[in-house]
């Protein structure tokens, strides 16, 4: 007689296992692909990051080599990445209240529990995405611009503070991705998600020169434009900036700051 074998008892059975990182990356890359709002943000990025630059600079050539310039050529290499992060908050807004908007997001909890997880999933996939294709941008800015600035006999070569500017904007788009991800975790909507981003960085980043005294200067400097911005620019035409390496650390301090605060805020409340 064949031995019939006892059925298992749930009370004892093994906990199942818990999704790890690698699962959690590999869904968050197909959602982040699938959609064109990544691609037609990533083409804003390319366009705004290489084609000012290469506009603006070929625009302005000629008078940068007169005696009359009082601004340094280095200063407009890497010009339209300045409103580049425009595009690259979009994006990692996206990424977040696209899904709170669906109600997608319950379906990512329930396939990945743990919710920090999907936090930094989704962080690491945005900000290894804008960091390419930022530095690819500002590398295909120096590339349209340089040629005139040559014809002009000024040509900026690609070492020091220009190379440094080239990865330093795929730098300082990577952690506004990042930031716009924990903002968007905080807030849970895309139009106030983008709105607070924008408006810190092009609306509140230039009025706090309107603070005057110390208190003023040091509120400039530690803007998120201004304290990651720096990274971007091989000579900023905002003299009372911290030094790149400096005020980058400071932006990244305050990126994981709110990302921080977002991912303990993720944990408490409802999908």
């Amino acid at each position: 007689m064949t031995a019939i074998a006892p059925a298992p008892d749930p009370t004892t059975s093994a906990p199942a296992s818990r999704p790890g990182l690698a699962p959690a990356l590999r869904a968050e890359w197909i959602k982040l692909t699938t959609v064109r709002s990544t691609w037609w943000t990533l083409f804003a990025v390319v366009l705004l990051g290489a084609g000012l630059t290469t506009l603006l600079v070929g625009l302005n050539a000629e008078w940068l080599a007169s005696p009359e310039a009082d601004e340094d050529p280095r200063a407009f290499i890497t010009w339209g990445m300045m409103l580049a992060p425009a595009a690259a908050v979009v994006l990692g807004s996206l990424v977040v209240t696209s899904e709170y908007g669906s109600g997608m997001i319950r379906s990512s909890f329930a396939a990945v529990p743990s919710r920090g997880r999907v936090m930094l999933a989704k962080s690491i996939l945005v900000a290894s995405l804008l960091f390419v294709v930022g530095t690819a941008s500002a590398l295909l800015g120096y590339a349209g611009a340089n040629p005139f600035l040559d014809a002009q006999g000024i040509g900026l070569p690609l070492e020091g503070d220009v190379l440094r500017a080239m990865y330093g904007s795929g730098l300082y788009l990577a952690g506004l991705g990042v930031l716009a991800v924990a903002v968007g975790f905080l807030v849970r909507h895309t139009a106030a998600a983008v709105s607070i981003l924008l408006g810190t960085l092009f609306v509140v980043g230039p009025m706090v020169l309107l603070v005057p005294g110390a208190f003023g200067d040091w509120l400039d400097k530690v803007m998120p434009s201004n304290s990651g911005g720096g990274m971007a620019a091989a000579v900023s035409f905002n003299p009372n900036l911290m030094e790149p390496w400096t005020g980058f650390a400071v932006f990244a301090a305050e990126v994981a700051a709110v990302a921080a605060v977002a991912a303990w805020s993720l944990r408490r409340r409802d999908a």
